[in-house]
């Protein structure tokens, strides 16, 4: 493999890290604070995807699709933690995730309903949709550099809205003492419902950003929440450092082993069962690292103790 490959599937990698972690964080925040297994994670993304792209179709607006899709996972979020999530905060995490499971059919189901279930596309702005030269030669999608901006953007605001806030302030609070906090006379419920709500938008714009790469299709948020919890597993629960951390690691090994170690295994053996076999090993290195990685340290790279920023 050639040095301008190995650098554009590194980039790969963090644009696919820088992905997975809005959806980490996410998933990190609502396990950290409110201690809520939730399965339907992705469905929010799901439900972001397909909305960007009913949007960009009725509108022609880039911004408008992702900002609408932010908006609509989010009132999708907020509706499912006051009917369902809300009961659940004092159940046993087996009744999370059962309860939590049955959302994600019945919101696969009901998508099916409303758009069928042949893919949805939603093309690449034209302004994006061109290269830049990262390197002499080496050209480079714009439209990946602006979702790795827009990620990074984000993430820099979650981490001022988590460490600098009033807000903030509470949701770390609350993540360790939540008697103590509502003693003081802040509303658990409503931080709660903030914490989730925020989850939601930013599954909703994982979903919208990546919907111009890939087909918007039933189910497209079980594969993602697979990687997601191996995320937050490999960097610590309930931290968003070991998120993001994690979700860069993830997104590396997950491109370069698919890259660069399959096609190393298929040309060292002859036929289709070495093809069958550079993709299974392919498919398990995250896996296998977060393996490694629980074997050293048991509570993930950065354990938290609480929510930390």
């Amino acid at each position: 493999m050639s040095l301008e490959l190995l650098i554009e599937q590194g980039i790969n990698g963090l644009q696919l890290g820088l992905t997975l972690y809005l959806l980490a964080a996410g998933l990190t925040l609502i396990f950290g604070v409110m201690g809520i297994l939730n399965l339907a994670h992705g469905s929010m993304y799901m439900v972001g995807a397909y909305a960007a792209a009913s949007i960009a179709e009725l509108t022609q607006s880039f911004f408008v699709a992702v900002l609408g899709g932010a908006l609509v996972a989010s009132l999708f979020g907020l509706l499912l933690e006051r009917v369902i999530i809300r009961r659940l905060y004092h159940r046993e995490h087996l009744d999370q995730v059962l309860a939590t499971f049955g959302v994600l059919l019945f919101t696969n189901e009901a998508v099916a309903i409303l758009f069928g279930r042949s893919p949805v596309f939603m093309q690449v702005p034209s302004w994006a949709a061109g290269h830049i030269e990262i390197l002499p030669g080496l050209p480079y999608p714009q439209y990946r550099v602006l979702i790795m901006a827009a990620a990074v953007l984000i993430s820099i605001l979650l981490w001022q809205l988590i460490a600098l806030s009033r807000v903030g302030m509470q949701v770390r609070a609350g993540a360790t003492h939540r008697e103590i906090v509502g003693a003081l006379g802040v509303n658990i419920g409503k931080l709660y419902t903030i914490v989730f709500g925020v989850g939601a938008s930013l599954c909703g714009v994982a979903g919208a950003l990546i919907s111009p790469l890939r087909s918007v299709q039933i189910g497209m948020g079980e594969d993602v929440l697979i990687l997601t919890f191996v995320v937050i597993v490999i960097g610590g629960i309930g931290s968003l450092r070991g998120a993001f951390v994690g979700a860069m690691l993830v997104g590396l090994i997950d491109t370069l082993s698919r890259a660069v170690l399959g096609p190393m295994i298929t040309s060292s053996f002859a036929g289709s069962s070495g093809a069958a076999f550079a993709a299974a090993l392919s498919s398990i290195m995250v896996y296998l690292a977060m393996i490694l990685v629980l074997l050293i340290r048991p509570s993930g790279l950065f354990p938290a103790t609480g929510m930390r920023s």
